[in-house]
Order: structure tokens, then C-alpha cells, then sequence
């Protein structure tokens, strides 16, 4: 055997365990995730049948060149079931260069509830962070609820959201599901409407469950107006806002909370360069979250929340290297490049793998009744395809970050005329 064959043979098998690992994790994380989906069910019927006191509360919707979605957003927002007298709906112009300040002023003409709130000249189109912000310098209310400009919540999304939220004083924030309102108008929509599903049973539902953590999406949820302020609002050089609030809301002491039956519909990217852009930012985003806690982590008061950063370190790098690794080497054996002189089932190793990859996705998907034949094919599809170029993602974001060093700049997704389920 030479030197060769030995190296190879160590980076094979260590990438095989490394996979592995993550696929044993994931499915347990399913599995808690669908105990959750089982909680949430029974907890949904309690809430309903309860009543509290609603705290004021103040919709807070940065909205940046948003014409196309801006009017049905606010329209869904005055559709909320929450005391009137109680709700502010701010929509946060941040130098729109369009229509939307236009079409939010009309609504606000009709509805008092409805407040817009113009960035001053110069001081916009600067990032989300930095829109809400400003926006926060002007609420009174005792909750902020924070919505993206192309959502359309369901009618009791706010009120079970707060619900959970005065009922429960360790939490900081609660935070909801978001689905795809345009899951069939292509083939990468399709593909993003199980991973987004897939994300939100698995690695949201599943941790709280296991873990009693979750990460702050970037929409739908609600959270302590003071807690926001002790915590000096949003990080502004955050290209991923939600994540890195969310490991100062756990330090503070606080937790976040998931609950699945708080719904929002929004639009997720139609071309794959739009989705392209979208993905860099949310990778070189969660790598300044990573670097500018990695140091911390063995101080955090959280032993879970310090294992969940490193997780998704690993998922992020160990992971896609892993996947690389292994993928060079089957195409490099393939070719008869190399030689992995390892006994061993490793063909039906990879198998069961797949196998268990299609068994999580399928389950974590069938929690909102999108289970189908169809849904397998995509799923397999996906596999070879929209998984794979996700390793593109990363290196591209790390070669970004880390050798070009490009400026961190917010970087909005592209909107579309769309219909409900189209």
C-alpha cells in the first residue's frame, strides 16, 4: 500500500464519520421535531380557548424599493386579529426610490393604525439593521413585532405569537413559520419550499425541543421592546441580523421559542442568481456571527447554546468539507485516479445515507402536509443537484470574506408579481 492509498484511505474514513455524525444528529433532531409538531397541536388548541391581556404592540416592517408587495403586506397586517387601539403597523421607508412610500401613505390615510416612518435623506438604503434602528428610537409600545415587506401572516400569526410570549417570562422572543407563497413557480422555488419546511422542522422545532433554543428568523416574530433596547438594537454590520441578536438574547438569560402554528406566506427567489446573492449573504453573515462569538463561546452561561454555535460551524464548513472530500474521491476512484485500498461496504454505507437524507427531509416536510410521490422525486433531485451547489455557496462566501475581502453590503432579494401558491 503506498503513502498515497494511506491518505486517502484516512480522509475517506474520517469523511464517512464526519457525515455520518451530522446524518445521525439530523435525524434525531427530526425526530424531536416532530414530538414538537405534536405538542404544538394540543398547545394551539389551549391557546385558543385562552384569553389575556394584549400588551400594546408595534409592527415593525422595513420596507426598501418594495411597490410590488408593500400594499397587500399592510393590508394583511390590518387583517390581524389584535385590538386595534392596541397595534401600530410601521412601515419603515428606507430610501425607497419607487412607489412605496406613495402606497403606504394611501393606507395610512384610511388607517390610523398604519404609521410611515421616512428615513431621512442620506441616511437610508443602509441594511435592514440599520433601518430598524431608527425605527426602534420612535416605538412606544411594549412589543415589537418584526415582519419582512413581502409577508402576508396569517389572521392569528400576531396573536399566538404574543400569546406564548406574556405567558412565558424566561422568553425573550417567539418567533413563527414562515412558508413559500410562490413554492410552484419554478423548479428552484420548489426546492427552496422543502428546505425552508425542512429548516423550520428540523433545526428550529427540533432544537427547541432538544435544546430549548432557536435562532430568530428574519421575520415573524415578536419580542421585548426593552429587551431590544438593553441589548443596543441590531448589530449594523450583521449581514445576518436575526442570528446574531439571537445569541445576545440567550446570553442575556432569555430564550426564544418556536411555535409552528404561527404562520407568514412570503416570496423566496424565482432566478438562481437572485437566490445566489440571498445565499452569500446569509453564509458571510453567519461567518461574522461565528467570528465575533467563536472567542466567547467557552464563557457562554448556555453550555447547549455554545454546542448549537459550533454545530452550525460544522454544518456550515466540517460538513460541506466532508461532502467535498467524499465526492472528490468517489469521482476521482471512478476515474481510476486513485485507489481507496479500505475494506469495507462503502457503497452500501452510502446508500443507507442517502436513504436516511430522503427519509428526513420527507418526514420533516409531511409535518405541513407536503408529503407526496412528487415531493421524493424533488427531494432526490435536490440531492444531486440544489445540495451540491450549496458547496459552491460556501466557498465562494469564504473566498469573499477571507481573500478578497469585499465589503459587507446589504444586499436586498429581487420581489416578484406573484400569486398565492402560483
Amino acid at each position: 500500500m503506498s503513502v498515497l492509498e494511506v491518505d486517502l484511505s484516512f480522509l475517506f474514513v474520517v469523511a464517512v464519520i464526519l457525515i455520518w455524525f451530522m446524518i445521525a444528529y439530523q435525524f434525531a433532531l427530526t425526530l424531536f421535531g416532530y414530538i414538537n409538531y405534536l405538542k404544538s397541536f394540543h398547545e394551539k388548541i389551549s391557546v385558543d380557548a385562552s384569553r389575556f391581556d394584549f400588551p400594546s404592540c408595534t409592527i415593525m416592517i422595513p420596507a426598501h424599493n418594495e411597490a410590488k408587495v408593500i400594499g397587500k403586506t399592510v393590508e394583511a397586517m390590518l387583517k390581524l386579529e389584535y385590538p386595534k387601539d392596541k397595534l401600530t403597523i410601521m412601515v419603515i421607508n428606507d430610501g425607497s426610490e419607487d412607489e412605496t412610500a406613495d402606497i403606504v401613505q394611501q393606507l395610512a390615510s384610511a388607517h390610523p393604525q398604519v404609521v410611515l416612518f421616512t428615513i431621512p435623506p442620506g441616511e437610508g438604503g443602509k441594511g435592514k439593521s440599520r433601518a430598524l434602528n431608527i425605527g426602534l428610537k420612535h416605538v412606544r409600545s411594549e412589543i415589537i413585532a418584526i415582519y419582512d415587506a413581502d409577508n402576508t401572516p396569517d389572521p392569528k400569526a400576531l396573536y399566538y405569537l404574543v400569546a406564548q410570549l406574556v405567558g412565558h417570562k424566561e422568553l425573550g422572543a417567539v418567533i413563527g413559520k414562515f412558508r413559500t407563497v410562490n413554492k410552484k413557480a419554478t423548479l428552484l422555488t420548489r426546492f427552496i419550499n422543502i428546505e425552508t419546511l425542512s429548516f423550520q422542522s428540523i433545526l428550529q422545532a427540533g432544537r427547541w425541543q432538544m435544546h430549548n433554543i432557536s435562532t430568530l428568523p428574519g421575520t415573524n416574530f415578536v419580542i421585548w421592546t426593552e429587551l431590544v433596547r438593553s441589548l443596543d438594537g441590531w448589530d449594523e454590520e450583521a449581514l445576518t441580523e436575526d442570528s446574531e441578536l439571537s445569541i445576545r438574547i440567550y446570553e442575556k438569560g432569555y430564550k426564544i421559542k418556536f411555535i409552528p402554528y404561527a404562520v407568514t406566506y412570503e416570496q423566496e427567489p424565482q432566478e438562481w442568481k437572485v437566490w445566489l446573492k440571498q445565499r452569500m449573504r446569509w453564509v458571510r453573515g453567519n461567518n461574522y456571527v461565528i467570528s465575533k462569538f467563536f472567542k466567547e463561546i467557552p464563557k457562554f452561561r448556555s453550555k447547549r447554546l455554545a454546542f448549537d454555535i459550533l454545530y452550525t460551524l460544522s454544518l456550515y464548513y466540517v460538513f460541506f468539507a466532508a461532502i467535498l472530500i467524499s465526492d472528490g474521491l468517489f469521482i476521482a476512484s471512478a476515474l481510476g485516479l486513485v485507489s481507496i485500498a479500505l475494506p469495507g461496504p462503502y457503497t452500501i454505507v452510502w446508500i443507507f445515507a442517502f436513504f436516511l437524507y430522503v427519509l428526513e427531509l420527507f418526514l420533516a416536510i409531511s409535518y405541513d402536509s407536503e408529503d407526496s410521490l412528487t415531493s421524493i422525486g424533488l427531494i432526490i433531485i435536490m440531492y444531486f443537484t440544489y445540495c451540491q451547489f450549496w458547496i459552491y455557496v460556501v466557498i465562494r462566501a469564504v473566498y469573499a470574506e477571507y481573500v478578497r475581502k469585499d465589503k459587507r453590503v446589504w444586499d436586498k432579494t429581487v420581489r416578484f408579481d406573484v400569486k398565492p401558491n402560483s
